[in-house]
C-alpha cells in the first residue's frame, strides 16, 4: 500500500506533467491523474488447518471478491502435508481448499514450525495488514505480532470461559447450556487479548462434540465478516474489551485416557462425556459377557457412540450391574440409581452399529 508521502509525490507529478503539457486545461488533466490513481487493497494472511474452518474461507472469500471490498487475501498458512488414511502425504485440508479454488500455490505456507525464518521473510515480504487465525495448531512467535493492524483469533467459546485447547470439548463435558465463538486481538498469553466481538449458541443437550464445532464456525465466519470493516480502520482495537481474568476457566488438550468410562458416575456425566468426545478420542467402555448356559464369558470393549440419559425406572433386577436392553437401547446402571441409554455402538474394527443389532448379535 503506497504511504501518504508516496502517494503526494504522485500526484504532485503527473500534476506538474499536466500543467507542462496543456495549461489551458490542467482541471481536466488533474481529474484524469486522480482518475488514475487506484488504491490497492489491504492485504490478509489466513491461518488454519481443520475442516471446519472451511465455512470461514468461503465467507471470507466471497467477502474479497465483492466489488466494494477493501480486502484481499494474500496468503495461507496451514500445517505441512501429511499421511492420511495410510495413504500418500497429502496438503491440509485448508491448503486442498485454496487450491481447489485456484490460489497460487506458492503463497500457501506450510512451515513446520512457525518460526522459521524463511516463512518469516516471506510474510514480511508481502507486508499484510492483518492475520486471521482458526485452529492453526502452531505456536506463533513474538515477531508475528508485528503485523500492521495485528492478529486476529477466532475462538470457540465466549472467552474468557474456555481458553485452551479443547473449549468445544470441555464445555460440552461441562453440560453448559449456552456457548458461543470470540474473536479477540492475539497476545502471547493463551487466548488472553482483548476482545473484538461475541456471538451466543444455545447447546442442545444431545449435540456432539464436531456438529458443534461447525455450528460455531459457521456463526464465527458471519461475525467475522460483519466485524472486518471496524477491524481495518482501528475503531475495533479502539473499542476492544480487556478480558476479566477473575472469570477464566480453561479447556485443556483431551488425551486418549480420558475416553474410557466409568460406571460409578451419574449418567449425566457421562453423556456429556460421550457428546464431548465424539469424533476424538470416542468413549469406550468394558462389559463382561456371561453365557448363563455354559458359564462361558468373553470381555468386549466398545465405544459408545450416542447415548441419552434415561429414567431410573428401568433398572431391573437385583444386580445393578446388569445391562439390560429396553426398547431401543443398551441400558447401562450407573451411579446415584440413575441409567445411561446406548443408542449407537462399534466394536473395534467394526462399523458403528445399532443398540438393537449389537444386541441381536449377542443373542444369535
Amino acid at each position: 500500500m503506497h504511504s501518504p508521502s508516496m502517494l503526494r509525490r504522485f500526484i504532485c507529478i503527473n500534476a506538474a506533467a499536466s500543467l507542462s503539457v496543456a495549461p489551458s486545461s490542467s482541471s481536466s488533466s488533474s481529474a484524469a491523474a486522480s482518475a488514475s490513481i487506484t488504491f490497492k487493497k489491504k492485504s490478509l494472511v489466513f491461518l488454519g488447518s481443520p475442516q471446519v474452518t472451511a465455512t470461514v474461507l468461503d465467507d471470507l472469500f466471497n467477502a474479497s471478491a465483492a466489488p466494494s471490498s477493501s480486502f484481499e487475501i494474500a496468503a495461507f498458512v496451514t500445517q505441512p502435508p501429511s499421511r492420511r488414511d495410510g495413504q500418500k502425504y497429502m496438503p491440509s485440508l485448508v491448503a486442498q481448499y485454496a487450491l481447489d479454488r485456484g490460489f497460487p500455490s506458492d503463497l500457501i505456507f506450510t512451515p513446520e514450525c512457525a518460526g522459521e525464518e524463511t516463512f518469516l521473510s516471506n510474510l514480511r515480504y508481502l507486508q499484510p495488514e492483518l492475520c486471521i487465525i482458526t485452529a492453526y495448531g502452531n505456536i506463533l512467535p513474538t515477531k508475528f505480532f508485528n503485523i500492521r493492524i495485528g492478529t486476529v483469533n477466532i475462538h470457540p467459546s465466549l472467552l474468557p470461559l474456555y481458553r485452551g485447547a479443547a473449549p468445544v470439548q470441555r464445555a460440552l463435558q461441562d453440560g453448559v447450556k449456552e456457548t458461543g465463538v470470540s474473536l479477540v486481538f492475539t497476545i502471547r498469553a493463551l487466548d488472553a487479548g482483548p476482545v473484538i466481538a461475541r456471538e451466543k449458541v444455545e447447546v442442545d443437550d444431545q449435540i456432539k462434540a464436531p456438529d458443534l464445532l461447525a455450528l460455531l464456525f459457521s456463526e464465527s465466519s458471519k461475525l467475522l465478516v460483519h466485524k472486518l470493516p471496524s477491524i481495518f480502520d482501528g475503531s475495533a482495537k479502539v473499542n476492544a474489551e480487556p478480558q476479566d481474568d477473575s472469570k477464566v476457566t480453561l479447556a485443556p488438550k483431551i488425551s486418549p485416557e480420558e475416553s474410557w468410562l466409568s460406571f460409578d458416575e451419574e449418567a449425566l456425566v457421562l453423556h456429556n462425556k460421550v457428546r464431548a468426545f465424539a469424533g476424538w478420542p470416542g468413549t469406550r467402555a468394558k462389559v463382561l459377557v456371561v453365557d448363563d448356559k455354559s458359564s462361558n464369558h468373553n470381555t468386549l470393549e466398545l465405544k459408545i457412540i450416542t447415548t441419552r440419559v434415561g429414567p431410573d425406572d428401568k433398572i431391573q433386577g437385583n444386580d445393578v450391574n446388569d445391562i439390560t436392553f429396553v426398547d431401543d437401547a443398551l441400558v447401562f446402571p450407573c451411579g446415584g440409581h440413575t441409567t445411561l441409554e446406548v443408542l449407537e455402538v462399534q466394536l473395534p474394527g467394526k462399523k458403528v452399529t445399532t443398540a438393537a443389532a449389537f444386541w441381536n448379535g449377542l443373542r444369535g
